[in-house]
């Protein structure tokens, strides 16, 4: 079972875990909190939030328990986007790709990304 989808703020502070593993509440309160005014309760929240929702595992060490991310940003985002697109798009990503044609700042590596990606959809498709 893919883990539920999670919000820009959690996605932040995943990504922050992915940088700072086994880091205390206390440690995310001061690192992530409070650059971004975020009460030490509201971090607690927001990392459990994440730990019943599969992105992150905690472990207790001397009495102190220490979160890591159970999976990467990568996997959450991909999680976030095909969220995105099933609800908001109706399963279709057309209108993104639409999006992606007009907007003007594609960069060149972001082109070729995209165009690796079509490449290997289609050679999947071929497989089939």
């Amino acid at each position: 079972m893919a883990p539920s989808t999670i919000g820009d703020q959690e996605l932040a502070l995943l990504h922050y875990l992915d940088e700072h593993p086994a880091a205390s509440v206390g440690e995310v309160a001061v690192g992530f909190g409070e650059p971004r005014a975020l009460a030490r309760s509201t971090v607690l929240t927001m990392m459990e939030r994440l730990r019943s929702k599969g992105y992150l595992r905690r472990r207790q060490v001397k009495g102190i328990y220490r979160y890591s991310a159970a999976t990467g940003p990568a996997e959450a985002m991909r999680s976030a986007v095909g969220s995105f697109i099933e609800k908001t798009l109706s399963g279709s990503v057309s209108p993104f790709v639409a999006y992606l044609s007009e907007r003007a700042e594609v960069s060149d590596a972001e082109l070729a990304e995209l165009e690796s990606l079509v490449a290997q959809l289609q050679s999947q498709r071929k497989e089939r």
